[in-house]
Formats: structure tokens, C-alpha cells, sequence
């Protein structure tokens, strides 16, 4: 961005960030479990749009961690062991975000081996929000669920932080996603869903704030990393005259009409 300010180049970046999952209590637990299951398993959580920990109502909150382990576990088809970590400096930093002081509750997984660059899907309990956890981005199997009372404070929490490149609500009140929608900052909203924004080639990709700038997909990539310059191009004969001046009163009227 710095080089590209002197000379006023658009510059489009998407920084990903911490996207969260808020979960009301009259979300369907079941559902909501597996697609944040099958979609934190994706790439063992490192992709950009993986979901980086989960606001739950505390009227759902023991029911969709007991769901969300036992969706784990039976997606991973019995298989025990961590999933593959990219290389062993990022095996290092997520172990590290364990070993941290995070004052959470592992209830599920817990072992990184940087060694092995391997690492268990785990599921921590209520983390302190000030802890690494909760302010670095994850890019792991490592989801940290935080008890909520209400949709309130799930809005209120997400606020309090820089604005994510997604933001995920499960609810079943049409009401409750439009507010989420409409009061929480982000690159896009995906209501009962995750991740799938980005399979919609019509819809704009991009991130807000600290999570990015500018957007591409379909039309709106070709804006981004285009200049679409208009080029004309004329022959010098025939050069009619009736375009120079002096012009008679029929031929300004004339002129006039089609410019």
C-alpha cells in the first residue's frame, strides 16, 4: 500500500483475520454443529474463511459442544492423531497459542506436535477474551467456543475487535439475521451457513477494515485488477467539414443535436 500511494494505484488486499460464528438459542444446534465441523476440517482450519471461534448462547452452548465433538469425530471417520499442519513454524506458533495462558477449558484434542506437523482438532472452552487466543488468528484445528448471554453480547464482542473478513450467525429468526447482518462489520455475512460466500462467483470477495480492502469475483475482480481504458480510433479521410467552424444556422442546430 505504501508503494502504491504515490502514484493513487488501486490496491485490493484480503488479510483474512478472526471470523467468528455467533450462535442464538434458537439455532438448529444440530445443523449448526455439523457445517462448523465440516468446515473447520477443511485444510485442518487453514483457510481464510475458517471459522475462528464461536459466540453460543448459553441456553445451547453444552449441547453444540457435545454435537460439534461428536460431528468431529465421526467426520474424521474414527481416525485419531492430529490432521496435517502446513509446516513445522506453524505447528510451533498454534502449539504455542495452547501452551498460552488462555484460562480455557480443553474439552476436546489438545496435542500439537510440530515435530509430526500434525495437530488434534480442538475444541476450547470460555478462554479468556484477552488471551492470545481469542486475538491472534488461529489458521489451525483449534476452535475456541465463548459463552454468551444473548445475541447482545455476541454482537457487542465482535465489535470490540477489528472487523473480520466473515462473519457466521445461526439463528432461526429472520429478525436476529438482519441485525447481525446490519451491525456487524465485515467482508460478507453468511446466515445458517459458512464459507459458502465465496463458491457465488456474482458475490463481491474481499475484507473491511484490518481484514482487507477491495474486492474480486466475476465482475467485481475484473474492476480490481483492471484498468478498462476506452480507445477510439479514426480514420484521417473522409474529413468532413461540416465539424468546423464557421458554422451556417442549420449545421450548429445540427452539431448541437448530437453533442
Amino acid at each position: 500500500m505504501a508503494a502504491a500511494a504515490p502514484h493513487l494505484t488501486p490496491v485490493t488486499l484480503e488479510l483474512g483475520g478472526k471470523s467468528p460464528v455467533i450462535v442464538a438459542a434458537d439455532a438448529d444446534v444440530e445443523v449448526a454443529a455439523r457445517r462448523i465441523a465440516w468446515t473447520k476440517l477443511m485444510n485442518s482450519g487453514q483457510t481464510c474463511i475458517a471459522p475462528d471461534y464461536l459466540l453460543v448462547d448459553s441456553a445451547v452452548r453444552d449441547e453444540l459442544v457435545e454435537r460439534l465433538v461428536a460431528e468431529t469425530a465421526r467426520m474424521r471417520g474414527g481416525a485419531g492423531g492430529g490432521v496435517r499442519i502446513v509446516d513445522a513454524r506453524q505447528a510451533t506458533r498454534l502449539a504455542g497459542l495452547l501452551a498460552d495462558d488462555h484460562g480455557g477449558t480443553v474439552v476436546a484434542g489438545g496435542t500439537i506436535d510440530p515435530e509430526t506437523r500434525t495437530g488434534e482438532p480442538t475444541v476450547v472452552l470460555d478462554p479468556r477474551p484477552g488471551s492470545r487466543l481469542m486475538t491472534e488468528e488461529i489458521f489451525g484445528p483449534i476452535l475456541p467456543v465463548l459463552t454468551v448471554d444473548g445475541v447482545d453480547a455476541a454482537i457487542a464482542h465482535v465489535n470490540a475487535g477489528p472487523k473480520p473478513l466473515a462473519a457466521y450467525v445461526f439463528t432461526g429468526s429472520s429478525r436476529t439475521a438482519e441485525r447481525v447482518t446490519r451491525e456487524v462489520p465485515a467482508g460478507a455475512t453468511v446466515v445458517n451457513h459458512l464459507m459458502f460466500h465465496v463458491l457465488v462467483p456474482r458475490l463481491p470477495f474481499g475484507g473491511v477494515g484490518r481484514s482487507g480492502s477491495g474486492a474480486y469475483h466475476g465482475r467485481f475482480g475484473f474492476e480490481t485488477f483492471s484498468h478498462r481504458r476506452a480507445v477510439l480510433r479514426k480514420p484521417a479521410r473522409p474529413d468532413p467539414g461540416i465539424v468546423y467552424p464557421p458554422y451556417d444556422g442549420r449545421t450548429e442546430r445540427l452539431l448541437r443535436r448530437i453533442f
